[in-house]
């Protein structure tokens, strides 16, 4: 029975078809078989610099073009194009088996050929090579071909690669642009995701080579699973991994381990393949967890796509934090009253003018929360002995004593009320999972790790047995939005020697990158473990148009200009599904809606809409996370907004929080502005953003 492959870029391509070409694809792959049974419709082109590449009657305007084996069964569609494009496709590109990843490849032979003179003809004239300093050993031993090879040679410029990168084997383009970029050969192995051999690959078996291809390969077998990769085209080509990240998902671990890296590394498809991989080992059940309902609807939806078993599908549970531990606090105590903010604040209230003590109620609920909540803090003794740090206002043993005695009201009132908050709930939740012998969860895949606050992570350490590939962190300190921070290792969660991080950016522009972490320049941001983050050595291989910067003079004039730049988005054949607006609060996203609706450009609401609804979606930008889109528009940057002053400690009254929610302000508008592929917009009115102080473009 023959198999068949997908090219994961054709999922893209076919997403973009027509729906009646669409339907004709499917209909003509569902009956794939007899036609390769039969040998009938698989033609090979007559100039083709490849005899194994075939291609197939869609109908009378278009043709697909499949890679055929010499020998054996395996068929692998790459694309469908109109009948003379198709043809010409087939016949200036060669499918070769990368002999050092044993990985399949396609290369455009015509396009390196024709450009090889000229490039030579200007290295023949320039000082230096853009590889001098690399052997030929070394780009051999990383899978570099003869034809890439005197084409690397003689390179002067990074951006003649660039340019390259359209025509030239992708796995080879990787390895060449990662030395370009100062990586060492070992550190670019070490991204190719594959163990080392002693013989190379079979160059000729290209069959094999498409079945150690899951990064670029889409395998189905029978016309059923056909069509639910043709369902969902768009969704399956965002789920499918590079090899470093195949690698770090599909690793065995003796204990925690962690993925780090930048927005758009792919670090929550990481997070579902490694939840895919663990449920797949049958050791038992799967959760899959993250701070957010909304982000957990998004992993569910992603693992529904990816699970190909029932058994596989049944052995993951997908829920955010809080309604895990509310689960586990139910099972015992029943339904629990939720304390809502503004009573916990009147509360807060009560308790200081009853103590007249000199703190404000943020003050009290921070100190709660971060200190006596995070460190397990039961009594007095126990709160005069806590470590502070990331407090910034120093208290000595009077005022401590004045705190705990609050801190103690505060409590005791929730005690006589019978009402929790989710914290409260969540350390219920651990003490009654301590008390079992038995946990929920064989393993924990954790997404959005660096939002989630010690309660919460001692309420997973508990949920899951001591143990190989037990906990699995997905995180990136540099878009934390809310206040939380912690030390894993401080509860007990160890993932040093089992940490990896991703590097290189697969969704925003390199322009848009660098401008956004420009943002970041000078912060020090915790890596949840002890030490600090870096930014170093992330990096996009796509490049486009920088953002744009705009500063209207009132807001009016700002949603005009918003509902302008839309339209010209929309006007260039961009899909109103594929524009986000984000704003700082859910009333200016709420202008924009209004402000758009006048305009007469469909759109809703983030919090009402999905990507199935095909319209524009504006929304906050705590809204906008695990979010992308081809074009954002990140409206009302503008003083006394961005930072939303509301969400600012007085540096009068702490000057650590004060900073730290500052930096905060500037990770949320960080994480917006990433959610860009191609296109960024920014604008405020009346004066910007201190934020956007000293920005160019």
């Amino acid at each position: 029975m023959p198999k068949l492959g997908i090219d994961k870029d054709f999922l893209r391509d076919f997403g973009k078809l027509e729906r009646s070409v669409q339907d004709r694809v499917a209909e003509v792959f569902a009956k794939f078989e007899q036609a390769t049974h039969a040998g009938l419709h698989l033609e090979k082109p007559n100039n083709a610099r490849d005899p194994r590449f075939r291609t197939i009657r869609i109908d009378k305007f278009w043709r697909g073009v499949v890679l055929a084996p010499e020998t054996g069964d395996s068929f692998t569609l790459l694309k469908v194009l109109p009948h003379d494009d198709a043809y010409t496709w087939a016949e200036r590109r060669r499918a070769s088996v990368n002999t050092a990843t044993g990985r399949i490849e396609i290369r455009d032979g015509v396009a390196i050929d024709a450009t090889l003179p000229e490039l030579a003809r200007m290295a023949d004239q320039a000082p230096r090579r853009l590889f001098d300093d690399t052997a030929d050993a070394d780009l051999r031993r990383l899978g570099i071909d003869e034809q890439t090879l005197a084409f690397a040679r003689v390179l002067t410029d990074v951006i003649q690669l660039e340019a390259a990168k359209v025509f030239l084997p992708q796995n080879q383009w990787d390895v060449l642009y990662g030395l370009a970029a100062g990586m060492t050969p070992e550190e670019v192995w070490a991204e190719l995701g594959v163990a080392p051999r002693r013989e190379p690959y079979d160059a000729e078996d290209i069959a094999a080579a498409v079945e150690r291809t899951p990064e670029r390969v889409v395998l189905v077998e029978g016309p059923d699973e056909l069509m639910e990769v043709f369902r969902h085209p768009f969704a399956l080509w965002k789920i499918y991994l590079h090899p470093a990240q195949h690698r770090v998902a599909h690793a065995a671990f003796n204990g925690s381990a962690r993925v780090t890296g930048g927005p758009g590394t792919g670090k929550t498809v990481v997070a579902l393949h490694r939840a895919h991989h663990l449920a797949g080992l049958g050791a038992g059940p799967v959760l899959v967890t993250t701070f957010t309902s909304t982000l957990s609807a998004s992993l569910e939806a992603g693992l529904r796509l990816l699970a190909d078993s029932a058994q596989v599908r049944d052995s993951i549970e997908v829920r955010h934090v809080d309604q895990l531990s509310y689960q586990i606090f139910a099972e015992r105590h029943g339904r629990a009253a939720i304390l809502r903010d503004k009573e916990e604040k009147d509360i807060w209230r009560r308790v200081i003018k009853r103590l007249d003590v000199p703190f404000t109620e943020t003050f009290l609920a921070e100190e709660w929360r971060h200190v006596v909540l995070a460190q397990e803090v039961t009594s007095a003794a126990g709160y005069l002995e806590a470590k502070r740090e990331g407090r910034g206002r120093g208290l000595g043993s009077r005022q401590k004593a004045q705190v705990w005695q609050a801190v103690w009201e505060f409590e005791e009132e929730l005690r006589r009320r019978r009402v929790w908050t989710y914290e409260t709930i969540c350390v219920e939740a651990t003490r009654l999972l301590g008390e079992r012998a038995d946990k929920p969860y064989q393993h924990i895949v954790v997404d959005e790790a660096q939002d989630l606050h010690p309660v919460q992570w001692r309420l997973l350490r508990a949920a899951v047995p001591e143990g190989p590939d037990d906990l699995f962190i997905a995180g990136d300190t540099h878009q934390r939005i809310y206040n939380s921070r912690v030390s894993l290792r401080e509860i007990g969660i160890r993932v040093a020697g089992r940490s990896a991080r991703l590097t290189i950016n697969y969704r925003t522009t390199a322009e848009i990158l660098a401008w956004s972490l420009g943002m970041l320049h000078g912060e020090r941001i915790d890596d949840m473990d002890g030490g600090l983050d870096t930014v170093a050595g992330y990096r996009s291989q796509v490049h486009g148009r920088p953002p744009e910067l705009r500063g209207l003079r009132v807001q009016k004039d700002e949603l005009d200009a918003l509902a302008h730049k839309v339209r010209q988005w929309l006007d260039a054949g961009v899909d109103p599904g594929e524009i986000g607006i984000a704003a700082r609060s859910n009333m200016l996203a709420d202008a924009a809606l209004a402000a758009l609706a006048r305009a007469g450009i469909p759109a809703r609401s983030l919090a009402k809409a999905s990507d199935a609804d095909g319209v524009v979606r504006a929304g906050t930008m705590h809204r906008m996370k695990g979010l992308e889109f081809r074009c954002v528009a990140v409206i009302g940057v503008t003083e006394h907004q961005v930072p939303a002053s509301s969400a600012v400690t007085p540096a009068e009254e702490d000057p650590v929080t004060c900073a730290q929610d500052l930096q905060r302000e500037r990770c949320l508008v960080f994480v917006a502005c990433t959610r860009a592929r191609e296109q960024l917009y920014v604008s405020w009115h009346g004066t910007a953003s201190p934020f956007l102080s000293g920005f160019t473009i």
